[in-house]
């Protein structure tokens, strides 16, 4: 049975894209730790982030880059943090989360609630600065 990401990157669950190549699709999270929190998993549905082949492990990485190049400039925040947990989601991920302190990457922090709204504004901003990036 596919993961959730894998219905989300077939079109089969909604989502908040925010970037997509040939190997990478790039969503906000729905229970995000700030504004922008996202989300960065390979097409190829594989359940270990080391699990990939070294390869697609380096394309990942530089395309969560240009994803964190773009939440920075659509998101007001210090740094954009990289976490990586692997076990909420049978299905490699990278979270990309703005920060303005070390204290922002906790997980017991409450989880923002946000409006449709305010997730397809964010979206399109740092979906908007991808594309200005990458052109």
């Amino acid at each position: 049975m596919a993961t959730i990401f894998s219905r989300i990157i077939a079109g089969e669950i909604p989502s908040y894209k925010v970037a997509e190549n040939d190997q990478f699709f790039a969503f906000l999270d729905i229970n995000p730790m700030a504004k922008g929190h996202t989300l960065v998993v390979p097409k190829q549905e594989v359940d270990y982030l080391f699990d990939l082949d070294d390869k697609t492990l380096g394309d990942m990485q530089i395309f969560a880059k240009k994803v964190a190049k773009a939440i920075e400039k659509a998101v007001p925040c210090k740094r954009v943090g990289q976490m990586v947990i692997g076990l909420e989601v049978p299905h490699a991920h990278i979270h990309l989360i703005p920060i303005n302190k070390e204290s922002d990457m906790v997980l017991s922090n409450p989880k923002l609630k946000l409006a449709t709204e305010e997730f397809q504004e964010i979206a399109k901003k740092i979906n908007d600065a991808f594309a200005e990036e990458n052109k």
